[in-house]
């Protein structure tokens, strides 16, 4: 169909208004997409006051946002067009943010003796944007302010249903089911909309489509969220931490809520605030009723709108963990989608990849609003920016040859590679470090070869293979802790050859929540526990010759609370492993005669041998390679490494099928 003209009459209802005659107002359709061809200096400029469900300020009057529209003039002789709608807590500007003093020292939970177990996302500046564009088009356009905010009043409630209700009011209004009035109390009817909606925009502009679409209205044909939160929790914590959303330290729900709280006399919301201030619960960090009413993904098979997500692999405000798990559920439920991942950091394409980002957003509105058969849907179905600011489609997300794959903490020296893609015998050495919480990350993730008392780094050695990470890493640490508690903090690094190092992704846990974000349990101090706990997801390249590297330190400047120095933790290497999303097979990787005569008594001891014969010929074999290696007797190692191979077949039935085919594995690798 591309290439195409098409005049397409937008017109519903039974009766043609008079004058028209044959000329009805239309779209103009070419190469599947819609033409400017509707004036906007001749545009029809609203203002109306939206009348919600909601009555967030208790005064016993249902809540009214504000809301700007702007239609083309045709729209007057009966053309009938959708709607494309970003609401907003920012239009009237911000108050002063009040941020939590976070050098404090952490709360430790109470004992239980019945107890067995003993930036706010900042919009982007993009003025004039989707009436300059689309109403030519055929759109109309809507900028309204939420609740609490500017014009609009209420009471501003971060992300909760009350604030999503009021939202979707736009949408029941431009379908008939909701009034809206004038500045002089007129009531204001819809009558040139078609009922279709898109709703789109950055971070909390884009956060609330999400909530709305959860809601299942009707008439809302698809949401194009930019940066934008699934889960409030996520974006203020991390399994039971106190996190800040990158360069905004201190900030939580409540500072949000007082932020953008601008409306006129702000005091009848004070109340409401501090409700925030407490519900919020900063003392333990715990995932509660407050947080679970804005959690949009507890209502995802609700959605009938399609969602076209955009999201930076950079950003450290709206983390990536709020796209990651949309994008899951959006999966999970059969969602209509598309994803655009970019190396920048909180930022829509408008900015950096403006020519295709217009091109794109105006196929996916045609499609959804105007009913153009386009072959948007055909297309790939993800757009990744690379490090190196190319541009690649795949068909999903995370890359479909991704493997969770196992790397092991070892108690190895740093300098021979201490995380092993093979598990290791347990030596039963604990490796300590010290919290220091005036000491930023990046610092403490340099030149890991030498010792550092705040933190443990394990790294892999040099690789001989690129590696790509595609998902969601997850670590799990043996530790204890001398106190009753402590931040806990992982680092994923890349470690190049040059000896630079560049921070990947990182996670945070309170530990007093190793069973739970919903309950934080009492530690005893100095007793080990296993933490388990999940990094940002991420999508890098790792080059050939670089080292993939785990830091783990205890709390983080720019993110954590930050108590005062001093307390120890004490990591159990050889319990302790982190699982990453990876595109190649690490276990090509070289490695040497002495590990797998490990990995032998290692899986001896796992009882996945039955004959003890097997073993001391497997491993005498090994010593007379080792032997030969030492003599430097090159040819003669390899003749009986490839003997090996025919020994390990010989004693097959006498070890599981796994322990056969991992020292076959290694060895391939070895002989290579």
């Amino acid at each position: 169909m591309l290439g195409v003209i098409f005049i397409v009459p937008i017109l519903f209802g039974a009766d043609v208004p008079k004058g028209l005659g044959a000329t009805l107002p239309t779209i103009l359709v070419e190469d599947g997409v819609t033409q400017p061809i509707f004036s906007k200096e001749e545009a029809i400029v609203e203002r109306v006051f939206i009348e919600t469900e909601v009555d967030s300020d208790g005064d016993g009057k249902k809540d009214r946002i504000r809301a700007d529209l702007i239609r083309p003039k045709e729209t007057e002789e009966g053309l009938k067009v959708p709607v494309i709608y970003e609401i907003s807590p920012y239009r009237a500007g911000l108050n002063p943010i009040d941020f939590h003093d976070v050098d404090v020292e952490l709360t430790p939970t109470p004992i239980n003796p019945n107890d067995s177990t003993g930036g706010k996302p900042f919009a982007a500046d993009l003025p004039g944007y989707y009436d300059d564009y689309f109403l030519p088009r055929g759109y109309a356009v809507i900028l309204a302010e939420s609740i609490g905010s500017g014009m609009s009043n209420g009471c501003p409630t971060t992300g909760d249903s009350q604030e999503v209700l009021a939202t979707r009011a736009v949408i029941d209004w431009l379908n008939g089911r909701a009034k809206a009035y004038d500045e002089s109390g007129e009531e204001v009817f819809a009558d040139w909309s078609t009922g279709k909606v898109g709703m789109t925009g950055v971070s909390y502009n884009g956060t609330l489509p999400n909530g709305v679409a959860t809601t299942g209205v009707e008439g809302l044909e698809t949401i194009v969220p930019i940066g934008a939160i699934s889960n409030w929790y996520d974006y203020y914590r991390a399994n039971g931490a106190v996190i800040a959303p990158g360069g905004y330290q201190g900030e939580d729900a409540d500072s949000l809520a007082k932020a953008v709280l601008t409306r006129d006399n702000p005091e009848v919301c004070s109340e409401l605030m501090e409700e925030i201030e407490i519900e919020q619960d900063r003392v333990t960090g715990d995932y509660n009723d407050f947080w679970d009413e804005r959690n949009y993904l507890n209502a995802t098979e609700n959605i009938r709108a399609s969602v076209f997500v955009v999201h930076g692999l950079n950003d450290w405000n709206v983390k990536t963990e709020q796209f990651a798990q949309w994008w899951d559920e959006l999966e999970k439920y059969d969602v209509p989608r598309k994803l655009w991942l970019h190396q920048h950091g909180h930022a829509s394409p408008y900015s950096f990849r403006n020519t295709e980002w217009l091109t794109t957003l105006n196929k996916w509105f045609d499609y959804w609003l105007h009913d153009i058969d386009n072959g948007i849907m055909d297309e790939p179905m993800v757009d990744i920016q690379k490090e190196n600011r190319t541009w690649e489609t795949e068909h999903a997300w995370p890359h479909e040859e991704m493997q969770e794959t196992t790397l092991y903490f070892t108690s190895k020296h740093t300098e021979d590679g201490n995380l092993s893609h093979r598990p290791v015998l347990d030596t039963h050495v604990s490796q300590k470090f010290v919290d220091d919480s005036s000491i930023r990350a990046q610092e403490l993730v340099q030149q890991p070869m030498l010792n550092m008392e705040n933190r443990q780094i394990y790294v892999t050695p040099e690789l001989t293979y690129a590696y790509r990470i595609s998902g969601t890493p997850n670590i799990s640490v043996k530790a204890s802790i001398d106190r009753p508690t402590a931040n806990l903090t992982a680092l994923l690094v890349d470690y190049s050859p040059n000896g630079s190092s560049r921070i990947i992704t990182r996670g945070w846990m309170d530990p007093q929540n190793l069973h739970s974000i919903s309950h934080s349990e009492a530690l005893t101090p100095d007793q080990p526990y296993t933490f388990t706990w999940n990094m940002q997801p991420t999508d890098y390249e790792i080059k050939e010759g670089h080292r993939i590297g785990i830091a783990v330190i205890s709390s983080d400047y720019e993110y954590t609370i930050r108590p005062k120095p001093g307390t120890t933790l004490s990591i159990f290497p050889e319990q302790s492993y982190v699982s990453l999303p990876l595109v190649g097979d690490i276990t090509q990787e070289p490695t040497s005669v002495k590990e797998i005569k490990e990995l032998i008594q290692y899986y001896e001891q796992q009882g996945a041998f039955s004959s003890p014969t097997a073993v001391r010929q497997l491993q005498t074999h090994l010593t007379t390679v080792e032997h030969y290696e030492q003599q430097g007797a090159e040819d003669k190692a390899k003749k009986h490494l490839s003997g090996f191979k025919l020994l390990l077949d010989f004693h097959a039935k006498h070890m599981t099928k796994e322990v056969h085919d991992i020292l076959q594995q290694d060895i391939d690798a070895l002989l290579r």
